[in-house]
């Protein structure tokens, strides 16, 4: 189940099936913007975030909407075109960005590895998660059945409309894409955390939280790209490993 908390009196939303330091922020606590009005704001939640993580850095890839995904290395701050981060060393914080686009927290309960996944509708039709857990497995011998995940903050079925192109290449990805789409007024709607939850379990993964709220429904708490007409503001998933 999905709580809020707060860092310094500011917003936070956490999971309760992640079983080490996570969180996703809001607008209240956002790290992340290109827009020079709210840069400090920004800089001052960011050494926030650090100072109650523990950390000297938070860790951030440049996402381009890929199914990349890379290994977290002590000393290596760049991580060009990666749109998931794999965590293993227990003194680094990572982040990645989201303004509609589905974030996923993945955590190995026994050995206490984790990950942070951007699906977007390319990294989704990419199985960007599901790629993940299968790079933990391939790396690091994760079993799915010790394999936690919660899906954040996200543009929902409500609101996400997506032409033929597109719903094709997301229908693809999955054996059973039931309940996942709905037409309404001859427009496509898709579940962009619901076919994320499904990659997820077809890879092995049970224990899923679904987080309940939508990033244009819920724009008071979460930035949105469509409605907020392309705002660089960005609420993100922060993971910490235990």
């Amino acid at each position: 189940m999905f709580y809020f908390d707060e860092i310094n009196g500011k917003k936070i939303l956490r999971s309760d099936l992640i079983k080490t330091e996570h969180f996703f922020t809001t607008r209240e606590s956002f790290i992340k913007t290109k827009e020079a009005d709210f840069e400090k704001i920004a800089q001052n939640n960011r050494e926030e975030i650090k100072k109650y993580l523990q950390v000297n850095n938070l860790i951030s890839p440049k996402q381009t909407h890929t199914s990349n995904i890379e290994i977290v290395q002590l000393g290596k701050e760049e991580y060009p075109d990666t749109d998931g981060l794999i965590l293993t060393e227990k003194d680094i914080a990572i982040f990645l960005n989201f303004a509609d686009c589905t974030p996923v927290i993945i955590y190995d309960n026994k050995q206490n590895i984790g990950a942070v996944s951007h699906a977007g509708w390319r990294g989704t039709a990419g199985n960007i998660a599901s790629k993940t857990v299968e790079k933990m497995i391939k790396e690091f011998s994760s079993n799915p059945a010790n394999i936690t995940a919660a899906i954040g903050p996200a543009i929902s079925i409500c609101c996400y409309n997506v032409g033929e192109e597109v719903f094709e290449q997301l229908k693809a990805t999955v054996k059973n894409f039931d309940n996942l789409y709905e037409i309404r007024n001859g427009e496509i709607f898709v579940d962009l955390k619901g076919i994320n939850k499904r990659q997820l379990e077809e890879c092995g993964v049970k224990e899923i939280d679904v987080c309940p709220y939508c990033t244009v429904c819920d724009n008071d708490m979460f930035f949105s790209y469509r409605k907020e007409n392309a705002t660089t503001n960005r609420h993100s998933a922060v993971l910490k490993l235990k």
